[in-house]
């Protein structure tokens, strides 16, 4: 299938592309990154694919640094919300498949402390999780068949794009140059490889699956603190890891206290995610540590 990718570069753009060409029927991906094309400029963004035949576009896209995001909310609301609705219009139009990528970050303000099911109410206490909500929202009222994908915390061979790295390569780095880590401990989400991601986003599609939200992320959860302390241990890096609170790191965007995702409806459609330990331990193996 012809499928545009838009952020081909970042960590699930990366895995994407890997997943894609290890398939024994690869689709046939168009890769259009930010020096091809300014997302920013909608209209314009819109005319230059509505001259490309496709049937599927995964939109990997998104304003995602979010302390910055929280000074600059008209760039975030351009990018996570009305880009988004335009490309699913686009989509509708050409009769094509959308696979747009959201976020955890669209809870944290509920009271709900048991994993988050695709129908909870959203509930965003940032900028960046307002405008990837609010993209969601405008998605589902085109007529797409629209698959959005609510990802977490991810950690994928690349690095982030525009935050060099990414948390496991964070504490890797800071544990060896400091030998002392301190990482909050009061916000549990659900840590989660971008190529299981890649790998479910494939499967999905294969499979024709309902159009709708889906939560991708390994299975289990854990608090930042918790991450960062299996990270070092089977890193092996000697190092203390002391538990500290938000308070204690303050940012200028407020991070969700709980946005574990629950992936049972994903579970039903292509079989279980594997717990993310075993997803770090693949990763790490990956990077050489």
């Amino acid at each position: 299938m012809r499928t545009v990718l838009l952020g081909p570069n970042g960590q699930l753009g990366t895995d994407i592309r890997a997943v894609n060409a290890a398939r024994a029927k690869p689709f046939d991906i168009l890769c259009i990154d930010r020096v091809r094309l300014d997302l920013s400029e909608i209209e314009p963004a819109i005319d230059v694919l509505r001259g490309i035949d496709f049937g599927c576009l995964i939109n990997c896209s998104s304003y995602h640094k979010t302390d910055d995001v929280e000074r600059n909310a008209q760039l975030a609301f351009a990018i996570n919300t009305h880009l988004p609705q335009a490309l699913a219009r686009l989509c509708a139009e050409k009769g094509a498949r959308l696979v747009h990528i959201s976020t955890d970050y669209v809870f944290g303000g509920q009271a709900k402390r048991k994993p988050l099911a695709e129908d909870d109410g959203k509930a965003p206490l940032n900028v960046y999780g307002a405008s990837k909500g609010m993209g969601e929202d405008l998605v589902l009222r085109t007529q797409a068949d629209a698959l959005i994908l609510r990802v977490a915390s991810l950690f994928g061979v690349a690095g982030a794009s525009g935050k060099g790295g990414n948390f496991v390569e964070t504490m890797i780095r800071f544990g060896r140059e400091k030998g002392h880590l301190r990482v909050v401990a009061d916000q549990t989400m659900s840590p989660t490889s971008t190529a299981d991601i890649a790998t479910a986003m494939f499967a999905l599609l294969d499979r024709q699956a309902p159009h709708g939200v889906w939560h991708v992320v390994n299975s289990g959860s854990a608090t930042w603190h918790d991450f960062a302390t299996e990270i070092v241990k089977r890193a092996k890096i000697a190092v203390k890891v002391e538990a500290i609170s938000s308070a204690e790191f303050p940012t200028p965007a407020t991070r969700p206290p709980y946005s574990v995702l629950d992936n049972a409806k994903l579970t039903a459609a292509i079989g279980p995610m594997r717990p993310w330990q075993e997803a770090l331990d693949s990763y790490l193996a990956a990077k050489g540590y």
